[in-house]
C-alpha cells in the first residue's frame, strides 16, 4: 500500500506514475523508426543531429513498440497480484507470467478472443494486437511446450541471455512506492527470469527498478544507482551490471554529453548496456527533450534505451515536464494514463474497490480467477 500520505503528495506520486509510463513510452517511439539503423544512417536520413521529433515507425508517427506493450502488462500483472492478494493468494511473479503470456497471444492473434474470461480490459485493447518486432528471448520463453512453466531463479527461462528485453520492462517494479528497496529489487529479478536466465540480465533488470524506486520516494537518479550498486553487492555475478552503472557515472565525469559517450557504452542490445544509456543519459539530461533524443540517437537498440531513460525521467520530473506535442501523437496515450492510473487506485484504494460489499466491476477489469 502507498503510505498515508497528504493529498499533494499523493498527487505528486500520481503525476510521476503516469510520467514512468508515459516518459518511457515516448522514449520508446521516438527509437522505433531507428531501432536497427547506424548513427551515421540516422543522421543521413535526419540531419545531423539525428531524430529531433516523433518519426513515422510501423505504419504511423508515434508508433511504440514491444517494449511499451510489455511494460504495460507489466502493470496489469502487478495490478491483479494485489487484487489476488485480497482474496488470499499472493506471488506477483505467477500473475506477471499470466500477463506476459496474455502479451504474447497479442503478438499472433488478430484481436482480443472474446472468448477468453481472463482478457480484462486492457486484453480487449485492439491497438495492442500488433506485432513490433518482439525479442526472441521473451517469445520463446512464452510460447511453445514450456510457456506454462514458471521460470525461477533456480530454473530460470533461457538461461544464457541477458538481452535488453529484461531491463526494458523492469521500470514498473519501482512504482511500488510502499515497498522496501531490497524488495523491489527481488521481485523484478523473479519476474525477469520468467524470460531471462543470465545473471546480468536480471541484475539490470533489478537495478533499475530500484533507481526508479528510488527516485519517486525523493532521491536523486545518481542516488538511486548507488542504492542499486549496493544491493548488487550482496548478488552474486554481480559485476558486470556493476561496472555498466560505474561506466555509466564515470561518463558523467568525464565531459560533455554526446553521442560519443554513449556509443563507449554499448549499443544496448544486452541489458546492462541499455541500462547504462539509459541511466547516463537521465544524469546529463538539461530537460526531459534533450534526454530522450541523447538515448536513442545512437547505433543500437534505441527503443529500449529511449524507454529505460524515459522512464527515469518520467519518474524524476512527472508527467507535467513531458513535451506535449509528442504526448498528443503517442500511440495508445489514453490506455497509458488509463493503467498508470488504474495502478495508483489499486495502491491506494484498494479495500474499497474490490473489498468486503464493493462492487465487480474492478475484478471484471482485472480477473484473477
Amino acid at each position: 500500500m502507498i503510505p498515508l500520505w497528504s493529498r499533494a503528495q499523493q498527487q505528486d506520486y500520481r503525476s510521476r506514475v503516469r510520467g514512468v509510463l508515459l516518459g518511457g513510452a515516448l522514449g520508446d517511439a521516438l527509437g522505433a523508426g531507428i531501432e536497427f539503423d547506424s548513427i551515421g544512417a540516422i543522421r543521413a536520413a535526419h540531419g545531423p543531429d539525428g531524430v529531433t521529433g516523433l518519426t513515422p515507425a510501423y505504419g504511423r508517427r508515434g508508433a511504440v513498440t514491444d517494449d511499451t506493450q510489455m511494460v504495460l502488462w507489466t502493470v496489469d500483472g502487478l495490478i491483479r497480484a494485489h487484487v489476488r492478494q485480497a482474496v488470499g493468494g499472493w506471488h506477483p511473479p505467477t500473475d506477471v507470467q499470466h500477463a506476459y503470456l496474455r502479451w504474447a497471444a497479442t503478438q499472433a492473434d488478430w484481436g482480443p478472443d472474446e472468448r477468453r474470461a481472463d482478457l480484462g480490459w486492457l486484453g480487449r485493447e485492439e491497438w495492442l494486437y500488433a506485432r513490433r518486432a518482439p525479442g526472441q528471448a521473451c517469445l520463446s520463453a512464452l510460447t511453445g511446450p514450456d510457456a506454462g512453466r514458471l521460470g525461477t531463479l533456480a530454473q530460470p527461462k533461457n538461461p544464457d541471455s541477458k538481452g535488453c528485453g529484461t531491463v526494458m520492462r523492469a521500470a514498473p517494479f519501482g512504482l511500488l512506492i510502499g515497498w522496501d528497496p531490497a524488495l523491489v529489487f527481488q521481485l523484478a529479478v523473479e519476474c525477469s527470469v520468467l524470460t531471462h536466465g543470465h545473471p546480468t540480465g536480471y541484475l539490470s533488470a533489478g537495478a533499475l527498478a530500484v533507481i526508479v524506486h528510488s527516485v519517486l520516494r525523493g532521491g536523486t537518479v545518481e542516488e538511486g544507482v548507488e542504492l542499486a550498486l549496493a544491493l548488487l553487492a550482496e548478488r552474486p555475478d554481480h559485476l558486470e551490471t556493476a561496472e555498466a552503472l560505474r561506466g555509466a557515472l564515470a561518463a558523467v565525469r568525464a565531459g560533455e554529453p554526446s553521442a560519443r559517450r554513449v556509443a563507449a557504452l554499448g549499443e544496448g542490445w544486452v541489458a546492462e548496456e541499455a541500462l547504462a544509456i539509459g541511466v547516463y543519459c537521465a544524469l546529463v539530461a538539461e530537460d526531459v527533450r534533450s534526454g530522450l533524443l541523447l538515448s536513442v540517437n545512437h547505433s543500437g537498440d534505441s527503443d529500449s534505451t529511449g524507454t529505460v531513460c524515459g522512464s527515469l525521467l518520467g519518474a524524476l520530473h512527472g508527467e507535467t515536464a513531458l513535451p506535449g506535442e509528442w504526448l498528443a501523437e503517442l500511440e495508445g496515450r489514453g490506455t497509458i494514463l488509463q493503467l498508470a492510473d488504474d495502478l495508483v487506485l489499486e495502491l491506494s484504494q484498494g479495500a474499497e474497490l474490490h473489498g468486503p460489499g464493493a462492487g465487480p466491476a474492478w475484478r471484471e477489469r482485472y480477473p484473477v480467477g
